[in-house]
């Protein structure tokens, strides 16, 4: 009888295998079921079991014998020890974890048994297991078979074969500051200067840039480069910024009084003053650098500055900011002073998009567009579920001609992008709002005619459900928009933007109807209760790391898609702090009214990032707390980072496979809550010969000090200089291949560490053998064979030893050797165990094979030791 398929120590079981199970499995399985909701006593597919653990978890695959590859869409699992019952839904996942090897799930008298199986050997046969990372969800799967040049059709893979209709640093820095009267439009001033007791050499403070500045990525990121404005940097610095947006075909230019003084100064819909007035020592001169600024923006003026940090002040006190070591001027604001600066100067609201990044608008349309598309969920454009194709007709039938279908393939494209923007409003378009409605009208009549057509061939109730998704996603960002709103000063109703004015009409009735709704939900930040099932609800759609009662945790890539309350209370700390899209990861307290930004070094590149910088939001306070991580503070380490992103993550797979890896080696001590410190981590890994590459871990590649610790109780140098001969002969007996030591750190710490620990030390009597080693060694041996020369090669460049690994031979003073080998059969991965009396020395060895494979040496009728093999289960059951 199938017992499932079992992968890692968990059994998997299909629902119909549950009654023909016993034991310890069906028992677990009674006990988690008891615990679960009668929705998903119903819909289970197919149990996952961990008897170690002591976890059920009940899986659902809706298409389970339909699909060949079936998708999972929902997840309940139970521990029992607590009871708890945790649930995740994968309904809106567009990378849902997907099934393999249905067979192994089903008894083999099931009638699909035999087509199941033969998908799979189809799958074996050209390779689509052999990476494990790539084949647990969906998008890396597809692409999976897809570079394999196949194509599945039912529960067959079919081959692919025709096309089928499916720098410079510029001038010397050293030089004096040219005087150019026109940089602040004001008699008397000399370019930024004004004479002082001293002079702020602030040219340079001028970067060489190898990517866009930060304000010009709040602005890439926002949409503003697009092509539709022109941009200029007044104060360019080197220039870096300009070159580069002018060789992405952008209309820009800069100035700057040191490298560029010819450089013409114009008037731009966008303006940016990047890191400028935060070097300017003279209050005066910051003032007039400012509104020079401003008067050139015709639309936007992007201005940003240093922070102060409260880990790393530097400098000397000078005014109201530092004077350098190298001569230069910084004045450090906080995100609070610097909007109340530009409120002050200006007389405008300036809106916090990064820290130390701030926009103020001219354009006030464009501010409301800006502020409406800034906190817009980016999942409404809802996938539709795809039609199934109609069914063939009979041979006697004539067909049917289908003049929508003509209709649609006609003008399939501006439908489609009606379609997009009829889901994207989530109500009925204005004609205003329609890109091609020439086109439209030209081939329907009308809007509304082709609003119609596009029913008709979606279908009525596929549309119907869909548009009501659209709705409800829409109103919830406007929920959102006009909450955040209540930050601001109110506009009136004819000042709107006319696309608002009709949201407004359509989900809310009226404006104050709209401002009412915004600020209650404005309020609902306060309940903590409200806050927690919000942050549950995220957490089961895959979005975070949840503490219950404590806080959720994510990638800030994935707050776009969090539920409308909790995007209110991040839009609320947004409103003090900027942009949380420039931190890496958001932690929503649940119930203190906080939010913490944290950013890495290199989040996405790295399997275990390291964390650089940490804000604290504090909502209630209305205050921010900043906190750098470098030489005074050393950058820990984030551990299970997987548990802030979701499938959808590009490289979510490789991330698990690392996390698995990692675990599996035993060195995250969570003693401390957080894991281990860095340098500890580093010194556990480096001691099993492990190295982090990327997001990858892999063995080391270095040649160790023979006097390094080989595990927790030997060294290298006791596993190469054990034997007699060669204390004898005194050889060099050193192993040239890194695999080589690799191979004996894997047997001191799987094997020989836990002997060590449970019978006390071991005396090793032959371990390392080189094979000038072994030619001296008088007597039988069989280097090819015996893996004591691990992964050493010969003149041909082949391993000596072809089952690679290591061995050693070791004696426990005062102990039953037959015990001792008894005990590591049963407790330790060993390769290969020879056993020879119980007051003689045992060889063991751990290798790639794992064969477990026990050999007794016996003296035969000739007085000569004959092997005989024998099962593990039987030598660990034999008595003396």
């Amino acid at each position: 009888m199938s017992t499932g398929k079992t992968v890692a120590g968990r059994h998997y079981l299909h629902r119909s295998l549950l009654e023909r199970s016993s034991g310890a499995i069906a028992e677990l399985v009674a006990r988690a079921r008891e615990r679960l909701p009668a929705e998903a006593c119903e819909r289970f597919d197919l149990v996952r079991v961990d008897l170690e653990a002591g976890e059920v978890a009940f899986l659902h695959y809706p298409a389970f014998f339909e699909e060949p590859f079936p998708a999972l869409r929902d997840s309940w699992r139970v521990l029992i020890a607590t009871g708890e019952v945790g649930y995740r839904t994968y309904a809106d996942s567009l990378n849902p974890p997907i099934l393999h090897r249905k067979e192994l799930m089903l008894a083999p008298d099931h009638p699909q048994w035999s087509e199941f199986a033969a998908l799979t050997e189809q799958a074996e046969s050209i390779g689509l297991f052999d990476d494990p990372k790539r084949i647990g969800y969906r998008r890396q799967w597809d692409a999976s078979v897809a570079e394999a040049g196949y194509r599945v059709s039912g529960h067959t893979l079919v081959p692919l074969g025709n096309l089928e209709d499916v720098s410079d640093q510029g001038a010397d820095p050293d030089r004096p500051a040219p005087d150019l009267e026109q940089a602040s439009g004001a008699p008397g001033h000399v370019g930024w200067d004004r004479p002082l007791d001293w002079e702020a050499a602030r040219q340079r403070t001028a970067m060489v840039r190898y990517g866009f500045s930060a304000p010009m990525q709040t602005l890439a990121r926002h949409g503003f480069l697009d092509g539709r404005y022109r941009v200029f940097d007044y104060g360019c610095g080197r220039g870096d910024d300009v070159r580069g947006l002018r060789e992405n075909g952008l209309m820009a230019s800069g100035w700057d009084p040191y490298f560029a003084p010819d450089e013409p100064i114009v008037a731009a819909e966008i303006v940016n003053l990047g890191f400028v007035i935060n070097v300017i020592e003279d209050f005066d001169e910051r003032v007039a650098a400012l509104t020079r600024a401003w008067s050139l923006a015709e639309q936007l003026l992007v201005v940003s500055v240093m922070l102060a940090n409260q880990n790393d002040p530097r400098g000397e006190r000078f005014r109201d900011g530092v004077m350098t070591q190298r001569g230069t001027f910084q004045k450090y604001f906080t995100q609070a002073e610097i909007k109340a600066y530009l409120e002050q100067v200006l007389d405008e609201e300036p809106i916090p998009v990064a820290p130390g990044v701030l926009y103020v608008f001219r354009d006030k349309d464009a501010e409301q567009r800006f502020l409406v598309e800034r906190y817009a969920s980016r999942r409404n454009r809802l996938r539709v579920p795809i039609l199934r194709a109609a069914q063939r007709p009979e041979r006697q039938a004539r067909p049917r001609r289908d003049r929508v279908a003509e209709r649609y393939a006609a003008y399939r494209e501006p439908l489609e992008r009606l379609w997009s923007c009829w889901l994207e409003l989530g109500r009925t378009p204005d004609p205003s709002e329609v890109a091609d409605l020439a086109d439209l009208i030209e081939g329907f009549g009308s809007l509304n005619k082709a609003l119609r057509l596009l029913e008709t061939h979606k279908g009525a109730a596929e549309v119907a459900e869909a548009l009501a998704r659209a709705e409800q996603a829409r109103s919830a960002d406007l929920e959102v928009y006009f909450a955040l709103q209540q930050f601001s000063r109110r506009r009136p109703y004819k000042h709107l933007d006319a696309g608002l004015q009709r949201d407004i009409k359509a989900f809310f009735g009226d404006y104050p109807a709209a401002l009412e709704t915004g600020r209650q939900a404005l309020f609902r930040i306060a309940d903590t209760e409200a806050i927690a099932a919000a942050c549950q609800e995220a957490a089961e759609h895959g979005l975070g790391w949840l503490d219950p009662g404590r806080s959720l945790q994510l990638d800030t890539r994935l707050v776009e898609q969090l539920p409308a309350l909790l995007r209110v209370y991040v839009g609320a700390a947004a409103m003090l702090y900027g942009d949380i899209r420039e931190a890496d990861l958001v932690k929503i307290h649940i119930g203190s009214g906080k939010l913490t930004l944290l950013r890495f070094d290199d989040f996405d590149g790295h399997a275990l990032p390291r964390l650089i910088e940490r804000v604290k939001i504090k909502l209630r306070e209305q205050d921010i707390d900043y906190f750098a991580y470098g030489e005074r503070f050393e950058p820990p380490y984030l551990y299970h980072k997987s548990r802030y992103l979701n499938e959808e993550y590009e490289g979510y797979p490789e991330q698990v496979a690392f996390e698995d890896a990692l675990e599996e080696l035993g060195l995250l001590d969570w003693s401390s809550g957080y894991g281990p410190e860095p340098a500890r981590f580093d010194a556990l890994l480096a001691r099993q010969r492990w190295v982090v590459e990327g997001c990858n871990l892999v063995r080391a590649r270095t040649i160790p000090d023979l006097d390094e610790a080989c595990g927790r109780f030997l060294t290298y140098r006791q596993l190469i200089a054990c034997g007699e001969t060669q204390a004898a002969t005194g050889l060099e007996n050193c192993p040239r291949e890194p695999e080589s030591y690799t191979a004996l750190c894997d047997l001191a710490t799987q094997v020989l560490d836990p002997v060590i620990e449970y019978f006390g030390m071991i005396r090793l009597t032959y371990g390392f053998c080189s094979a000038a080693l072994a030619k001296a060694i008088p007597g039988r041996i069989d280097p090819k064979r015996d893996q004591h020369a691990a992964h050493e090669r010969n003149r041909l460049g082949h391993p000596i030893c072809s089952r690679l690994g290591a061995a050693v031979d070791f004696i426990v003073e005062d102990e039953d050797m037959l015990e001792v080998a008894r005990w590591v059969a049963s407790e330790t991965p060993f390769d290969r165990l020879y056993v020879y009396g119980e007051d003689q020395p045992i060889h063991v060895s751990h290798g790639p094979d794992q064969s477990r494979q026990v050999v007794l040496m016996r003296p035969g009728p000739s007085g000569r030791l004959v092997p005989r093999c024998i099962p593990v289960e039987r030598f660990v059951a034999t008595e003396r």
